[in-house]
């Protein structure tokens, strides 16, 4: 059975960056399973798997636009320290929840702190990077009424 939208896919993945380093695997894990064409993948991801089967393997080099986006400077500001309210010690790396428009909720990481002042970053940690995903196809299916209606795999 041919990957297209609606089959539920169960697939197993390498994630590396430019430099070769795994950021994410399914090894060792359950495959990830998703309901094709329905946005539960990065595009570009997405496209490279359609029309493959069951025991496919392939690598997947994804640019940035097909992925988690450019790196927009205009998400990376700096902000009061006094904004983290009672966090006593903020070091880089540390990832908050803040409020953004619409009442949506925005994850942010802290790039650099100085005395006042905290250099945040709200762009995706995988924006502005070429993915290179290894993938095998491990199971397509049939979608289930149930999983069609809530819009994704059971």
């Amino acid at each position: 059975m041919k990957i297209e939208t609606n089959k539920v896919v169960s697939i197993h993945y390498e994630l590396t960056n430019e430099a070769g380093e795994t950021l994410d695997s399914s090894s060792g894990k359950d495959p990830l399973t998703y309901l094709h064409g329905t946005g539960a993948l990065i595009p570009g991801l997405e496209k490279e798997l359609e029309g493959k089967n069951q025991g496919d393997e392939l690598t997947a080099v994804i640019p940035p636009e097909q992925a988690y986006g450019e790196l927009d400077q205009n998400l990376i500001r700096d902000v009061d320290r006094a904004a983290f309210g009672d966090v006593e010690k903020l070091e880089p790396g540390m990832q908050f929840q803040a409020s953004g428009n619409n009442d949506s909720v925005q994850v942010i990481s802290v790039v650099e702190v100085k005395e006042d002042v905290v250099t945040v970053d709200a762009n995706h940690p995988l924006a502005g990077m070429t993915l290179t995903f290894d993938v095998k196809v491990d199971d397509v299916r049939e979608v289930t009424e149930e999983e069609l209606a809530h819009g994704h795999a059971h």
